[in-house]
């Protein structure tokens, strides 16, 4: 990605977790959903978290991208949950079709 970095780590119980830090824009869609096709298609662990704490906004096009990876984690068995995200982008979310159960501490809070 362009202006914004992706650290990608598993913990000891086997969940992905994500963590891209800085805006989401145009710049840095196809390198978002190239990581997150990889991580559901190939990796498949059981859960996958998009840990959105230092993301402050977020484009359509990558709002999208976050949508879909809910529904590829579906079809390939994989639980994709959208963690800290602010009240904001947690409501784009919601709006665009994420099931509530999938946001987690909204707000930032740990």
């Amino acid at each position: 990605m362009t202006a914004t970095t992706v650290d990608v780590e598993t913990s000891p119980d086997g969940t992905l977790v994500i963590q891209p830090h800085g805006s989401l824009d145009a710049d840095d869609a196809v390198e978002l959903r190239r990581t997150l096709v990889h991580a559901v298609r190939h990796l498949r662990p059981l859960r996958l978290i998009l840990d959105l704490h230092d993301v402050p906004d977020v484009d359509p096009i990558n709002l999208g991208t976050l949508v879909a990876a809910c529904h590829l984690g579906d079809d390939h068995q994989v639980a994709v949950f959208l963690d800290r995200t602010s009240e904001s982008i947690a409501g784009q979310l919601s709006a665009a079709g994420v099931a509530h159960h999938r946001l987690r501490n909204v707000g930032g809070a740990v």
